[in-house]
């Protein structure tokens, strides 16, 4: 459960910008509160705890803005062709990790959750305020579709891409690319940690 130091009346003004709803307290200690993408903020005095499944999103709109480049891993994992699937992303700068996270997504094929992992790691990127990401995976078909170089034949497939392609136009430059396995391996390891917890 991240406690996030700041100016919750800040914080505030960045989930409304964003076009998040923020609402009243529930108790006398609570300054507002507000949820976004699974997770829920709450603002004490000088402070806001973020809590839920996967936080990294909200974290990301409540923080001060990063901007700057960042580096996006990610992968899909699924046990099965389709079978029980997750997701694992991480976020880097020059100054460490700003965001990882893994987690099951229900039942998928292996392409579906590379792509819904791209999605979670762009849009955790996005939230952070970044104007340029590196993205990188091991996923050749995903990378390859993701820069037109390959036809997306599979409906399902299609809208992730375009979903995808949606989210990198929101920064001022980016870059996709295939990755090995081992470049790639801590966001291959939350996803098939996810899928031991699970």
């Amino acid at each position: 459960m991240p406690v996030i130091d700041c100016d919750p009346e800040t914080a505030r003004q960045r989930l409304r910008e964003a076009g998040v709803e923020v609402q009243p307290g529930n108790t006398d200690h609570e300054r507002w509160r507000a949820a976004y993408a699974g997770a829920t903020a709450v603002a004490y005095d000088g402070k806001v705890v973020v809590q839920g499944g996967d936080t990294a999103r909200l974290e990301g709109l409540v923080r001060p803005t990063s901007n700057g480049r960042a580096h996006v891993y990610f992968d899909g994992a699924a046990r099965g062709n389709p079978g029980p699937a997750a997701v694992g992303y991480v976020v880097v700068t020059d100054g460490g990790i700003v965001a990882e996270g893994g987690e099951t997504i229900g039942r998928a094929t292996n392409n579906q959750a590379e792509y819904e992992a791209l999605v979670r790691a762009l849009s955790v990127a996005a939230d952070h305020g970044f104007d340029e990401v590196v993205v990188r995976g091991d996923s050749e078909l995903i990378v390859k579709q993701v820069r037109g170089e390959y036809d997306v034949n599979d409906p399902e497939l299609r809208e992730y891409r375009i979903q995808a392609r949606e989210l990198l136009a929101e920064f001022s430059e980016w870059s996709i690319s295939h990755v090995p396995r081992e470049i790639n391996d801590r966001a291959d390891q939350l996803a098939n940690e996810a899928l031991d917890d699970a």
